[in-house]
This record gives structure tokens, C-alpha cells and sequence, in this order.
């Protein structure tokens, strides 16, 4: 079913969710925002987000806010929920920085408290990118996460009457190097290192003694593993001690131990994850939109009990937000059981990654997303000998999102049976051969795929419909990846039997996808909706393996019913319109500098 966007609030329940989803993100953006930037939070169309606001607008929740371009803000005393029985949910508390903080003399939300952590690092001649910003957040607040959780764990030991030995020794844990504290839970200045004091602990101390966990853990998937790798190959980029002295106050500010404390903050840090992603062109790289990635799930409907694998890991979006719908009872929702969340937590996911902050980006946001000791190697996959691969190494269900373009050396292309140096192809053998029988994928893919004419993708296509059924294609709208500049398409199969029709989707969202206007998730409702039942619409058709060219494989989306057909201009025409525009914008400049 698609939500319409002239009367988005049709349904009293739906209009609650959405009432609730608009107030918890305003909240979490620190109780105001302009518009634009709500919206982008959101995800929404412009329709929805309009008429939403107009309805929070008239049962006063929220007021127009003072800053120009239009903002909004919550109204007094209205930080609760907007139950649809009439009952206000108190939200998370917001935090305070401690005393001696930079943010202390007013609450700070954790929105705040990441601008106030990027404000200090722009301040750094080493910290100049999103990138920067993101990976010096990370290993902080994973020491910040690594205390609470030592914490936790101390307490269950302590009812069950046992010792408990912590994972790092005194001198190196959080609230000995970074936030030590006096008897009245405040932080202890004369005890608190700052300057250069600070800065050569942690580079000549703490890191040297964290990376050295690696060669003592007992294995890759325990939590002493995962500290060494982390800070055997992140170093530290802020050189002013007092820098690092004033976001270390503002991290030990945060409170993440409670599920709506992780939840909130998920979402601060999948933003920041996103404003990573678009800061180049290689936006698809880190991030994934999350709308594309939920529908993704809702169609491969993975299982408890099922074992979910991402050999691409990234920022881990593909495996947070399986969590969250495994979590929630999956399509159908249904409650689950202890054994079932310990499955959950301990049993069910897999991630690999190659570089080295992105490995530390998904455990950060995995553990924000409450899986508590994730299971993310950091390894490249492709390295990996798809002839020694055995039932145990197979998994039921491949969600991921692999590099495109990349390429790897004549000995990693050895490992596979079709040959290439295109990187996302040899990532899809790796799916087919890691599947287990029966199992299923979703992945993205760039579209040229499905009609290359070169040897490699040619018998990959060839492949991938006789190993497997390939029941779906979803054919995504340029734009869709910020700054990845290529038309993705997704694939949706099964392993184990041929392919015998292909289902295909063209989505639409009727307008131009970008930065202030991405994709969201009722663009992709009707598609999850016609899937179920591989219905024919305006955008969707099927097409039969015997209709196929048994030479080419070639499985271009060309849409039956109809659609204006589009003109492709030769290299000339648009080599001639550059030269026209650049010879405009010469002119232009011209008549600038005569004004100057």
C-alpha cells in the first residue's frame, strides 16, 4: 500500500507514529530545528512533513520557532509522547555536561554535545574532514561504553556473589585517565590530567596498552580482540591536550546505558555516519539510506534463529537495522522470548570489513544499537579462498551493500571461480558461495550490471540465474546514494533451485532525490507492498527465463508499460552543451569582475 502524500495523516494510528517519530527527533536535534533540517532528519516528503507539523502546530506540541527560513520548536512542557490513548510517555531525560565543561552552563542534548565535540576537533590541524570528526568521536565514546559496560558487569557479578576482574587494568580505565571523580560523583581537577600531560598519556600509554590486547585475547569475537584491533589502527589526531581535556568532559556527559539513551543517541551517531558519507564521493561507501536498507530487510524477512551476514560491513547499517526488525518480531511481530534475544544478541550476526575506520564505525553503531559485543572482523573478505569454504562457514540470509569500482590484485582475483578486477562482482560470488542452501540475499548492486556485454559479467549473470533464484529486482532512482555519482539496482535471490521469472520494480518517487530531498520510506512502501505477491503495476513486471537471450543474459529494465522513452545524447552533443556552459559562465564572471 502507498501512503498518499495529499492526505499523509488518513490513518489515527499511523498518525500517531508519525507524531511520535516528528517530536522524537526534534528532540533528539535539541528541542529545535529549522525545517529543512528536521525534514532531512526525518526522511520525509515535503507533503508529509508539512502536514505532520501543521498537526502538531494545532494541538500546540510545537511552535514556530524564531530562526529564519522557518524552524520549529517544542512547546513548553511538551517533550513526552503523543500516545494515541491520550496518555503522555515521558521521553529520555536530556543530559547535562559535567561542571567544567564547555557546555555545562546550560542542558545538553546529545545533538548538542556533538556539535560542542566537532566544534573542538575543527580546532585541530589534524581533524579536517567528517571522517576526522567521526573516527575521534568513535574511540572515545567506545572507552566511555567500554567503562559502563565493565560497570554493569562488575554488579551482575556482585548479586551473584562472585569477583568479578575487570577487562583493563586500573591506571587505563575511564574513570582513572579521563574522568576521575571526587566523593561527590563530581569530576576531580587536581586529579584530572590536561595539556600536554593529557595528550602524551594517551599516545604513549593508553594506546601502546590497548593495542596490545589483540596478541592476549582468546579470540577475534571476544571484546579484548576488538580493543586491540580498534587501537592498533586508529591513532590519535587531536594534539592539544586541553582539546582533548574539553571533549572528554563532554563525552563523560553522555548517558547511553538505558535503551532509550542508546536509542537516541544511535540516531546522532547514524547522522553523523551519514554527514561522513556524503562529504565525498564516495558517500556509499560508509553509508547506506536507511529507508533503502529497511525495505531491503522487510523483503528478505530474516528469522530468529537465522544466522544474518554482511561480508561489506561498512558503518553496519545493513545489520543494526536487521536487529531492530528481528527484534521488534520481524513482519510479524510477535514478542520474544529470552532464549530468543540471547539468539539474537550472540547467535545471529556477522560483519567483516577491510579499512580500518569503518571496522570501528560498525561495532560503535552496533553497539548503539544494543548488541552488546558484535561480531565484526576486520579482515579483507575477498582474501578469503571461496574453495575452502564448508556448510559451518555458510550463512541463511546476505544483506549488503558492496564497493563499487574498486579493484583488487591478480593473486585475490585467484580466489574465484569468474575472474575480474571489478570489486562488487567478486563480492557477488563470495554471496552465492556463502550461501547455504535454501538461504537468501539482498544486495546492491550498480545497474550496469544487469547488461555488461564483457566476459565476467556476462557469465556472472549467467551464474547467478542458474545457481540461484532471482526472484527480484528493485531498480533505484538516481540520487539515491548522495555523491556516489552511479545507478544502483538491488537483487533479491534464493539459493538452490534456478531462476524462472524475475520480478521487476522501477521506483519512482516523483521527484529529484538529493541532499535536502532524499529517499524515504514511503517512497518504497508500494514496492515492499507488491512484492509480496510480484503484482504488475505501472512500475512493475515480470519477466520469464525463456525469454531471456540464453548468450547475453541480459536482463536491462526495460519497463513494458511504456513510460516516455529516453533520448541518449551522443559524447559530442554533450561535450558541445560543457563547452557552451563553461563559455556562459566565463561571461558571467566577466561582468562580476567589472563590478568589483
Amino acid at each position: 500500500m502507498t501512503y498518499a502524500a495529499e492526505n499523509p495523516l488518513s490513518d489515527a494510528g499511523r498518525n500517531d507514529d508519525l507524531a511520535d517519530e516528528f517530536l522524537g527527533a526534534l528532540e533528539a536535534l535539541g528541542g529545535s530545528a529549522g525545517n529543512g533540517r528536521l525534514r532531512e532528519t526525518l526522511e520525509w516528503d515535503e507533503a508529509s512533513y508539512e502536514a505532520v507539523k501543521a498537526d502538531l502546530l494545532s494541538r500546540r506540541l510545537i511552535v514556530p520557532g524564531r530562526g529564519r527560513g522557518g524552524s520549529v520548536a517544542l512547546a513548553d512542557g511538551s517533550a513526552v509522547e503523543a500516545s494515541g490513548n491520550g496518555q503522555a510517555a515521558s521521553r529520555a531525560p536530556r543530559t547535562r555536561a559535567p561542571n567544567g565543561s564547555r557546555a555545562a552552563s546550560a542542558p545538553s542534548s546529545f545533538e548538542q554535545a556533538f556539535r560542542a565535540i566537532d566544534d573542538c576537533l575543527r580546532k585541530e590541524a589534524g581533524c579536517g574532514t567528517e571522517l576526522d570528526y567521526t573516527e575521534q568521536t568513535s574511540w572515545l565514546l567506545f572507552l566511555k561504553y567500554l567503562d559502563g559496560l565493565e560497570d554493569d558487569k562488575a554488579a551482575v557479578a556482585a548479586l551473584e556473589g562472585r569477583s568479578y576482574a575487570p577487562i583493563l587494568e586500573e591506571p587505563y580505565r575511564w574513570n582513572s585517565w579521563a574522568a576521575p571523580k571526587t566523593a561527590s560523583g563530581q569530576l576531580d581537577h587536581h586529579a584530572a590530567l590536561t595539556g600536554d600531560d593529557l595528550r602524551d598519556f594517551v599516545n604513549q600509554r593508553l594506546f601502546p596498552y590497548l593495542e596490545r590486547f589483540k596478541q592476549r585475547a582468546s579470540g577475534p569475537n571476544t571484546i579484548e580482540y576488538k580493543i586491540g584491533e580498534i587501537f592498533g589502527e586508529l591513532r590519535n589526531k587531536i594534539s592539544s591536550g586541553y582539546n582533548l581535556r574539553e571533549i572528554i568532559d563532554v563525552i563523560d556527559g553522555l548517558r547511553f546505558r538505558s535503551q532509550a539513551e542508546k536509542h537516541e543517541l544511535s540516531m546522532l551517531y547514524e547522522e553523523k555516519i551519514k554527514r561522513m558519507g556524503n562529504a565525498g564521493r564516495n558517500g556509499g561507501e560508509y553509508y547506506t539510506p536507511r529507508p533503502l536498507i529497511r525495505a531491503i530487510v522487510q523483503v528478505v524477512n530474516p528469522q530468529i534463529g537465522e544466522s544474518v551476514y554482511d561480508p561489506a560491513v561498512g558503518s553496519a547499517g545493513f545489520l543494526c537495522e536487521a536487529f531492530e526488525f528481528m527484534r521488534k518480531g520481524g513482519a510479524e511481530g510477535r514478542e520474544l522470548s529470552t532464549e530468543d534475544l540471547e539468539t539474537l544478541q550472540s547467535r545471529t550476526f556477522t560483519g567483516k570489513e577491510k579499512k580500518s575506520l569503518a571496522y570501528v564505525i560498525a561495532i560503535m553503531n552496533m553497539i548503539l544499537h544494543g548488541i552488546e559485543a558484535p561480531k565484526v572482523l576486520h579482515t579483507n573478505t575477498l582474501t578469503e579462498n571461496l574453495s575452502d569454504v564448508q556448510e559451518r562457514d555458510r550463512f541463511d540470509v546476505i544483506l549488503a551493500n558492496p564497493p563499487f569500482g574498486g579493484s583488487e590484485r591478480k593473486e585475490v582475483q585467484q580466489n574465484f571461480e569468474i575472474r575480474t578486477g571489478e570489486t562488487a562482482f567478486l563480492f557477488l560470488q563470495h554471496f552465492i558461495r556463502l550461501l547455504r542452501a535454501g538461504g537468501r540475499a539482498g544486495v546492491v548492486i550498480k545497474n550496469t550490471f544487469l547488461s555488461n556485454t564483457d566476459n565476467a559479467s556476462v557469465a556472472l549473470r549467467q551464474k547467478l540465474l542458474s545457481d540461484c533464484n532471482l526472484h527480484t529486482v528493485l531498480d533505484c532512482p538516481g540520487g539515491t546514494f548522495q555523491g556516489a555519482g552511479v545507478k544502483t539496482v538491488v537483487l533479491f535471490f534464493e539459493k538452490g533451485a534456478p531462476s524462472h521469472k524475475v520480478w521487476f520494480y522501477q521506483l519512482d518517487p516523483g521527484r529529484n532525490l538529493g541532499k535536502t530531498n532524499p529517499l524515504n520510506d514511503r517512497d518504497l512502501a508500494e514496492f515492499v507492498e507488491l512484492q509480496k505477491s510480484f503484482a504488475d503495476s505501472p512500475k512493475s513486471w515480470s519477466v520469464a527465463m525463456d525469454s531471456i537471450d540464453p548468450e547475453s543474459w541480459d536482463l536491462s529494465v526495460k519497463n513494458p508499460h511504456g513510460g516516455e522513452a529516453v533520448a541518449l545524447r551522443s559524447p559530442q552533443e554533450i561535450m558541445a552543451e560543457i563547452v557552451s556552459l563553461d563559455a556562459e559562465s566565463a561571461e558571467v564572471l566577466g561582468r562580476i569582475r567589472a563590478w568589483v
